[in-house]
């Protein structure tokens, strides 16, 4: 292959933006690509400069030794910028922009051909995903649950074969294991996916009777998993090997379980904080107190209420929050005061309290703390 000016071969001024050098390759590889162009050696040819070309100009570093010298600044490393001899070399190394091209096939019709070889070709299985819910108590405490789902496992009868024991798939002979069928109409060439083999470039003579050569079949699959103290809602588990068998005893895929945590109608959770209202009388917030809680698991908790608490304080309890998932720290429990007003009073009480009232009186001015304060007028409901 020449060395050709990589500027004029992707047709680009030295100025040109990444995008525009991007823009410009991909041009440039859908006019020349294999599948489009078969057995045109010009065409191949101009296919791997477009590559060669791509290659130095979108990487920062390969571009500043090229424009300050030339072909020679590609020396020592390693072949930045040589001759593509393998198709496949270009595939893998671009394949983000075939797989825009060719919609997820990176070689198109060209790789899939060199891809079949007329045999059963093992393949990654999919990742799975599903959802578990769980309280939030035991986001706080953890948990192990039994997980039960379905998906694609490996055929217990052939083992992943596909086939029966002893026999051995064929190269397709409508496509010579190509997977594709080319076709000619006037001075065009077109291909397509073999009917006969529906594009795998196999035949199994002899499928297995359990899984109909397929190498999986449905299964309902149980399993226990942990699910870690401290877990937040939207989370996701990643559990290897647990989604969908591989195809022709390729590795399987992985599960995804997204936790949904349910809300509690006690307590909240703010980042690793865990939050709760306690309800006091007026007496323990004016003296102060020290109260027994139950926290969310059922451990107890001494709080120590200060003498002339307000409503709305929030007394701390370091550690009792959440644990951390990315480190040994845990959050804190915030109990946030408030204050039960009784709504019927007995005569004696109605009584005491007016004396109370009459004691401390009724100015609230001198302690108002930013609040507003409101002229007395007189009591209701009395």
């Amino acid at each position: 292959m020449s060395k050709k000016d990589f500027y004029e071969v992707l047709g680009v001024s030295k100025t040109a933006s990444k995008d525009e050098i991007k823009t410009a390759y991909r041009k440039l590889a859908m006019k020349y690509h294999p599948d489009r162009n078969p057995d045109n050696k010009e065409a191949e040819e101009k296919f791997k400069e477009a590559a060669a070309a791509y290659e130095v100009l979108s990487n920062d570093e390969k571009k500043a030794k090229y424009d300050q010298f030339g072909h020679a600044g590609m020396d020592g490393m390693g072949g930045a910028g040589g001759n593509y001899q393998n198709m496949d070399d270009i595939f893998a190394n671009f394949g983000d922009i075939f797989e825009s091209m060719f919609g997820g096939n990176p070689g198109g019709g060209f790789k899939q051909q060199r891809k079949t070889h007329g045999a059963p070709q093992a393949q990654r299985g999919h990742d799975r995903h599903t959802s578990i819910n769980i309280s939030l108590k035991d986001a706080y405490t953890g948990l192990k649950k039994e997980i039960s789902y379905a998906h694609l496992a490996t055929c217990e009868t052939c083992k992943g074969k596909g086939m029966e024991s002893g026999t051995s798939a064929k190269s397709c002979d409508k496509c010579n294991g190509r997977g594709q069928v080319q076709y000619r109409q006037g001075f065009f060439m077109y291909s397509q996916s073999c009917t006969d083999c529906s594009g795998q470039g196999f035949i199994i003579p002899s499928p297995c009777k359990g899984c109909g050569g397929k190498s999986r079949k449905q299964k309902l699959d149980k399993f226990t998993i942990t699910i870690p103290a401290g877990i937040f809602n939207g989370a996701e588990l990643r559990v290897s090997d647990k989604g969908d068998a591989g195809i022709y005893g390729g590795p399987a895929g992985d599960l995804f379980l997204e936790i949904h945590v349910s809300e509690d109608k006690n307590f909240k959770r703010v980042d690793n904080n865990l939050e709760c209202t306690v309800m006091l009388t007026y007496p323990q917030l004016v003296f102060g107190c020290q109260i027994e809680i139950e926290n969310i698991d059922g451990a107890k908790e001494n709080i120590k209420i200060p003498k002339g608490c307000p409503v709305g304080e929030r007394i701390v309890v370091a550690g009792k929050g959440f644990p951390s998932l990315r480190s040994s720290t845990k959050g804190n429990l915030i109990v946030i005061t408030q204050c039960q007003i009784p709504k019927k009073l007995d005569d004696d009480a109605k009584e005491l309290l007016k004396n109370y009232s009459e004691k401390i009186g009724t100015d609230t001015s001198k302690n108002s703390d930013g609040a507003i304060s409101g002229f007395f007028k007189k009591f209701l409901g009395i």
